[in-house]
C-alpha cells in the first residue's frame, strides 16, 4: 500500500515537473515559436490547445502582424471547435480593432459561417439524418442572420476570394428562409386557417420571388383562395403559376394532385 502511494506521488511530482518545465520553456518563446506551435495544434485538429497558444502569443506579443493573424486564427479555431458564439465574438473583435486589415474579409466570412445554420453538430446529424428534418423547418432567425453576414461580406468586398462561396450560401439561405414560411403556411392549411395560409404564401411570392419556394407558395394560394371562395384571386394565382411553372408537379392534376385530395397533399 505504501509503495503504491509512493509510486502515485512520484508520478504526480514528475507530471508537475514536466508542466513546470513546459511553462518555463514558453518564457523564452518568440512570437514565431508561439505561432508555429499553435499552427501545428490547429492543423492536428487540437483546437482547444491551439486557442490557448494563440492567446498566449497575443498576451506576450500584443502588437504586430503575427498577433493580428493569431486573432484571426483564434476565430477560426473556435468555429472549427463548434464554439460559434466565441467565433463570432472573436471576429467582431478583429473587425473592430482592424477594420482596414487586408484579411478583414476573412473575419466577415468566418462570422457568417459561424451563423450558418447548415452544421449543427450532433443535433444537426439527428435532424438531417434519422429525424429527416431539413434546415427550413427550424427557426429561421439564424439563417437570416447568416444571410445578412454573407451579404455584408459580398457588399463590402465583392472581389473577395470568399465572395463566390458567400453568394452560393446566400441563395441557399434565402430559399431556406422562404421555405420556413411555407412550412407555416402548410400548418395553416391543415388547420383550415385559409386566410393566414394565403397571407403567408403571398409573403413568400413577394419577398422571395426567385426562390424555388415560390412554386409551392403559389399552389397554397390557389388552394386557400379556392377554399375561401375567392375565385378571381384563385384564377390569378393559377395563371401566374402556369406561366412560371408550367411543368409543376402541383399542377399535374387538379383538383387532385398526384392522386391525392389537395387537403391531403402535405400529410405524407
Amino acid at each position: 500500500m505504501l509503495r503504491s502511494l509512493a509510486f502515485i506521488l512520484l508520478l504526480t511530482l514528475s507530471a508537475c515537473k514536466l508542466l513546470q518545465d513546459r511553462t518555463e520553456d514558453q518564457q523564452d518563446w518568440s512570437a514565431n515559436k508561439f505561432y508555429s506551435e499553435a499552427k501545428e495544434k490547429l492543423n492536428e485538429g487540437n483546437y482547444t490547445a491551439a486557442i490557448k497558444l494563440y492567446e498566449s502569443l497575443e498576451a506576450r506579443y500584443p502588437y504586430g502582424r503575427i498577433a493580428q493573424q493569431a486573432q484571426l486564427e483564434i476565430a477560426y479555431a473556435h468555429y472549427k471547435n463548434e464554439e460559434h458564439a466565441s467565433a463570432i465574438a472573436a471576429t467582431d473583435r478583429f473587425i473592430k480593432l482592424h477594420p482596414n486589415h487586408q484579411n478583414v474579409d476573412y473575419a466577415y466570412y468566418i462570422k457568417a459561417l459561424a451563423n450558418f445554420n447548415d452544421n449543427w453538430g450532433m443535433m444537426g446529424f439527428l435532424l438531417r439524418g434519422p429525424l429527416k428534418q431539413d434546415m427550413s423547418e427550424r427557426d429561421s432567425k439564424a439563417s437570416y442572420e447568416s444571410f445578412e453576414n454573407f451579404k455584408e461580406l459580398v457588399t463590402r468586398y465583392p472581389e473577395s476570394k470568399y465572395a463566390a462561396d458567400s453568394r452560393q450560401r446566400m441563395a441557399y439561405l434565402l430559399n431556406s428562409i422562404a421555405m420556413s414560411d411555407i412550412h407555416v403556411a402548410r400548418y395553416y392549411m391543415k388547420r383550415k386557417a385559409y386566410v393566414a395560409a394565403a397571407n403567408r404564401a403571398q409573403n413568400v411570392v413577394k419577398e422571395y420571388p426567385r426562390t424555388p419556394a415560390t412554386e409551392e407558395a403559389l399552389y397554397i394560394m390557389i388552394r386557400a383562395y379556392e377554399a375561401l371562395g375567392m375565385h378571381d384571386l384563385r384564377e390569378d394565382a393559377e395563371r401566374v403559376m402556369r406561366i412560371n411553372f408550367p411543368q409543376s408537379y402541383f399542377l399535374t392534376e387538379l383538383p387532385e394532385v398526384g392522386g391525392k385530395k389537395w387537403w391531403q397533399f402535405w400529410r405524407s
